[in-house]
């Protein structure tokens, strides 16, 4: 998987459903699970709470989002002493059930960012094998490129040529929301302009420009980089030495190079391996969030309140009681009310009045049980 693009034409995922159990007390089998693969760098979040539930960095790593029902249990399970034969059984519960939301943030060393037009995929292209498309319209890159930028005989880094940004990328204009998303991984960004003003702009007011853009953006306002300058082939020597001098005096240390050319280039990677190489090594990764199931009782472990004149029952543990009993049998029914009356449900139902004929209600199922 390198794209999410498979998700526009699927997005309820269902996993197999157990099985029933067979005679002489054989167990159901457990439904297989299911698993959804998706590219490295996937982030994983909840829809509703906004939560990350797993970032999916490394090659091969999984993470449980949706675990299966309980299954129920058959009629040996509720055989006692004076029940040899009951006729009672359970229903499976059903699994959870979730919407998500997944972001693919690119994996890569160097990530490429910059106005549209100022050379970044010619210098993917340049570096690597990569062959990203190039034409002189804006936005030729609608999804990011990664390309391995060889460092010498044995080093390498990868290089990713981002989406162009435009002012306003943080709020989600042009391809802003998915630029900013991927750069937020990479180790090291390398801001490109064009020195030559092809498309008319300042070098150094996009460099703010793009500097505002960043900072709006999660992380990044602090993310290490290196300013370089594409398009000097189109210059000449006293042109390219002033650019270089105004960023200078704004601290800025620019990298002149010609994509084009090469020109300046293999200094360029030089610089940028040296960079990486000096950066301190990345926070190792939280662990997984766990569920923790406590032993300790609900303080209140139901309630029963009056409703349209019949009796509301409610709380986790007598709803689930209801919701996975068969009461289509006598037998279910009275294991029923043994498991109300040790429950202290009935009791409770008695001091608020219950009498025949009256309608009691636990968990959406409406039925009438003896005062």
């Amino acid at each position: 998987m390198s794209t999410l693009l498979h998700f526009q034409n699927q997005v309820h995922f269902r996993a197999q459903d157990g099985a029933p159990g067979g005679p002489n007390g054989c167990q159901g089998g457990r439904g297989a699970d299911l698993v959804v693969p998706v590219p490295v760098g996937t982030v994983v979040r909840d829809v509703v709470t906004g939560e990350v539930l797993a970032d999916l960095k490394a090659d091969g790593q999984e993470v449980v989002i949706a675990r299966g029902g309980r299954g129920g249990r058959g009629n040996k399970a509720f055989t006692t002493a004076t029940r040899q034969a009951p006729r009672i059984r359970e229903f499976g519960e059903p699994g959870e059930e979730r919407w998500l939301r997944l972001e693919l943030r690119v994996l890569a060393d160097v990530g490429i960012v910059g106005f549209p037009n100022v050379g970044k995929s010619s210098l993917l292209s340049r570096v690597s094998s990569k062959k990203a498309k190039v034409a002189p319209y804006p936005f030729t890159t609608l999804a990011p490129n990664l390309g391995l930028v060889r460092v010498g005989e044995s080093a390498s880094f990868v290089m990713a040529d981002l989406p162009g940004l435009i002012e306003g990328a943080h709020e989600g204009k042009g391809l802003g929301d998915q630029f900013l998303r991927h750069a937020s991984r990479a180790k090291l960004l390398l801001h490109l302009l064009d020195l030559a003003r092809v498309e008319g702009r300042d070098p150094l007011g996009d460099y703010h420009v793009l500097r505002r853009e960043l900072e709006a953006w999660e992380d990044l306002a602090e993310k290490p980089e290196v300013v370089v300058g594409n398009k000097v082939d189109l210059l000449t020597p006293d042109q390219v030495a002033t650019e270089v001098a105004r960023f200078r005096e704004e601290g800025i240390e620019l990298h002149p190079i010609s994509a084009v050319t090469g020109q300046g280039v293999r200094e360029l990677i030089a610089h940028l391996w040296a960079r990486m190489q000096a950066l301190p090594s990345p926070p190792a990764m939280p662990p997984p969030r766990r569920r923790v199931w406590r032993l300790t009782p609900e303080a209140r472990p139901f309630e029963v309140v009056e409703e349209d004149g019949a009796l509301m029952v409610r709380g986790p543990a007598v709803e689930q009681l209801v919701h996975r009993l068969d009461l289509s049998t006598r037998d279910a029914q009275e294991y029923l009310m043994e498991r109300l009356e040790r429950l202290g449900v009935m009791a409770a139902l008695r001091r608020r009045g219950l009498a025949p004929g009256r309608s009691v209600r636990i968990g959406g199922v409406e039925f009438e049980l003896a005062g």
